[in-house]
């Protein structure tokens, strides 16, 4: 029984060709290992069961979501805006006896490898002065903004005033 066996041909490179394929190769990785943390904390935050408490005769909406953050550090939601809204604000229900009020934060808190829950009774988010007509059963599109400059993007379901 014989073989053929195919041939290769070798091609060698000069020294100075290597040389500038390892500092290319070097230079790619030093980039990769520097970039920004926004990727890799964006990656860790999550938006989870967000919804929109819609009401008539454009009244205010309110806003809820469960903020996910499965990073080493906990990260501030700074900012929240829609192309849907022209105004988004961040607010906190406040008891103090038996009154309730409601107050605007700057920002909240989502622990490391814990969540923020914005919903009914607590943090909420106020949208105000819709740009067009929504109604229960539309999506509308909030811009959650955190102080590591990582964004979520994040569909929101409408709901009517009766569901929850």
């Amino acid at each position: 029984m014989t073989m053929k066996m195919k041939s290769r041909r070798v091609t060698r490179m000069s020294p100075i060709s290597r040389l500038g394929a390892t500092l290319g190769c070097a230079l790619a990785c030093t980039f990769a290992a520097f970039a920004p943390a926004a990727h890799a904390a964006g990656d860790a935050l999550t938006a989870q069961n967000a919804w929109v408490r819609w009401l008539p005769n454009d009244l205010p909406a309110a806003g809820y979501v469960t903020l996910k953050n499965d990073g080493d550090k906990p990260v501030e939601l700074v900012n929240v805006s829609s192309d849907d809204y022209g105004m988004v604000m961040l607010h906190q229900t406040v008891s103090n006896g038996s009154t309730q009020k409601m107050i605007m934060v700057d920002k909240a808190t989502v622990p490391a490898h814990g969540t923020l829950s914005i919903a009914p009774g607590g943090y909420h988010l106020m949208l105000e002065h819709a740009k067009h007509k929504i109604a229960p059963g539309d999506t509308v599109k909030v811009k959650l903004q955190f102080s590591d400059g990582a964004t979520l993007d994040t569909p929101f379901a409408v709901k009517p005033p009766s569901q929850h």
